[in-house]
């Protein structure tokens, strides 16, 4: 078996995986609280709740939730890529249907607990997907866009693109459950952040005797080119050679033990990033 079929596997299993889950999570934890995800899957729930509250309608999630993620779905296609994009239409359709067809289940009525283990599983979800080379859709097609056009950390736009979802919400169906939200929200974008750092960067500071050979070891390690800094001790006033590079998270433990491994006695300094400008190597989504 190929590389490259193992990696679609992998693939698709971590979708059909996270479908489950996300569903799951809906149809307990988030229909028992009246509790508002956010993004495409909030906005899909709110509207529901306003059809079926002012209208007496029920509307289907696969349905509502599959026109709203066109948009998104059309960024990623054109600015991202197809594969990627493919796998995340699966993920769409499936979490949709399966949102429709198992029955809600109460775990506990307990609002804090629903807010915060809700909002961790939802975010383990999402980041399954992630690590896998796809998405949940939705506002994760934004924030990919973006943190790769912009080179910035963009979770948090989401949450504070969510916080206006919860205002209308709050205004319509009472502000206790939308603050609730809110705690459901920040676990999960807290979870994505911590487990799915692609899109951050880390700035790698190597003090060295052998700043040709770690440039090739990052290079090697990461594809990431370094700039050799020329400076002087403090203490024996002794020339100084600084290997400056920036790697994204997740490279940043490979390019520390590249370094490493390229002058064991280097003295490293490793630093989060937190805006980035130029011209900057990130490995393609297919």
């Amino acid at each position: 078996m190929s590389i490259v079929t193992k990696h679609n596997i992998k693939r698709l299993l971590a979708v059909l995986l996270a479908s489950v889950i996300i569903a799951l999570n809906i149809n307990t934890f988030v229909q028992t609280g009246g509790l508002y995800p956010g993004g495409v899957t909030g906005l899909t729930i709110l509207l529901q709740r306003i059809a079926l509250r002012y209208f007496g309608i029920h509307l289907s999630f696969a349905v509502l939730n599959t026109l709203f993620n066109l948009v998104p779905v059309y960024i990623g296609f054109r600015y991202i890529g197809k594969r990627f994009t493919f796998y995340s239409c699966v993920c769409i359709l499936l979490t949709g249907v399966l949102t429709d067809l198992l029955p809600q289940y109460v775990i506990t009525y307990d609002m804090l607990l629903i807010s915060i283990f809700g909002g961790i599983i939802n975010g383990f979800a999402i980041s399954l997907c992630l690590l896998a080379d796809t998405t949940t859709g939705g506002t994760d097609f934004v924030a990919i866009h973006l943190s790769r056009s912009k080179g910035i950390d963009a979770w948090n736009l989401v949450l504070a693109f969510n916080v206006m979802l919860l205002a209308t919400a709050g205004l319509l169906f009472g502000w206790d459950k939308a603050l609730y939200s809110i705690f459901f929200q920040f676990a999960t974008t807290h979870v994505i952040q911590v487990l799915y750092r692609r899109y951050q960067k880390k700035t790698l500071f190597i003090v060295t005797e052998r700043p040709g050979e770690v440039c090739e070891a990052l290079y090697a390690a990461c594809h990431h080119g370094a700039t050799v800094l020329h400076g002087e001790g403090s203490y024996g006033h002794g020339e100084k050679n600084v290997v400056y590079t920036v790697v994204s998270g997740d490279e940043g433990r490979t390019a520390l033990l590249a370094a490493k491994s390229a002058d064991p006695d280097a003295f490293i300094n490793v630093i989060k990033t937190q805006e980035l400008s130029g011209l900057f190597y990130q490995r393609p989504t297919d």
